[in-house]
């Protein structure tokens, strides 16, 4: 007897919850077991349930939507998350999957395309509903094909903010755009950089690249190019 998957709505418009309910009732292999207007509340909701599938928004009223993926996918690994939100811009959606959620889905076209998208994130996939592939979704969004097997113990002593900018910084993003695309202050990101070059014992820009390509997490071709 085949078990429904479980979903966690987090999205701070009461409406569009309602709306997002009924569109998950319709297919007998999901069930909504719970909803949430925040992310503090979202957050202790899945840890309390422990859906398999988390739906929400990346504008949320006191936390961004892409940093609550990337707590919830610490905590739980097993839960997939898989955004609707009305942002359509590259940057909201490569940052969401760097973030670990499985699936992006625009909310004005949430009627036609969320169930194949919840379908998709269940069986292990990425969605996408555009015409970019599995292949390119990974690409933008800094992924190897095949997922690297990251074993020093250094780059796990990192945080999880501290990996997010190590990366950014192996790519060659600068400062005020780390800034601008984790919505904190270049200050904040410098503290980063120097905590990571600390815990690493890096000197220096290309020291953090080749460590970064040696872990398989950059492609040093598209960086130099």
């Amino acid at each position: 007897m085949n078990t429904k998957k479980t979903i966690l709505i987090i999205d701070d418009h009461p409406l569009f919850r309602e709306g997002l309910k009924s569109l998950i009732a319709r297919n007998p292999g999901f069930e909504v077991v719970g909803e949430a207007g925040n992310g503090r509340k979202g957050l202790r909701m899945s840890k309390e349930l422990k859906p398999d599938l988390v739906v929400m928004d990346i504008s949320l009223p006191d936390k961004s939507g892409i940093d609550l993926t990337r707590d919830i996918r610490s905590l739980l690994p097993e839960t997939y998350v898989i955004i609707v939100s009305m942002h359509t811009k590259i940057n909201h959606i490569t940052e969401a999957f760097r973030a670990g959620a499985s699936g992006y889905v625009v909310k004005e076209s949430a009627a036609e395309r969320l169930t194949q998208g919840l379908e998709a994130v269940s069986r292990g996939e990425y969605y996408l509903d555009s015409s970019l592939s599995h292949k390119v979704v990974k690409r933008l969004a800094g992924l190897p094909e095949k997922e690297a097997k990251i074993t020093d113990v250094r780059y796990e002593a990192l945080t999880p903010r501290e990996q997010q900018v190590m990366r950014l910084l192996a790519k060659g993003v600068s400062t005020k755009e780390i800034a601008e695309k984790l919505f904190i202050s270049p200050k904040t990101v410098e503290n980063h950089r120097a905590n990571i070059m600390n815990k690493l014992e890096l000197h220096g820009t290309m020291e953090l690249i080749r460590y970064a390509a040696r872990l398989g997490l950059i492609d040093v071709d598209l960086w130099k190019g």
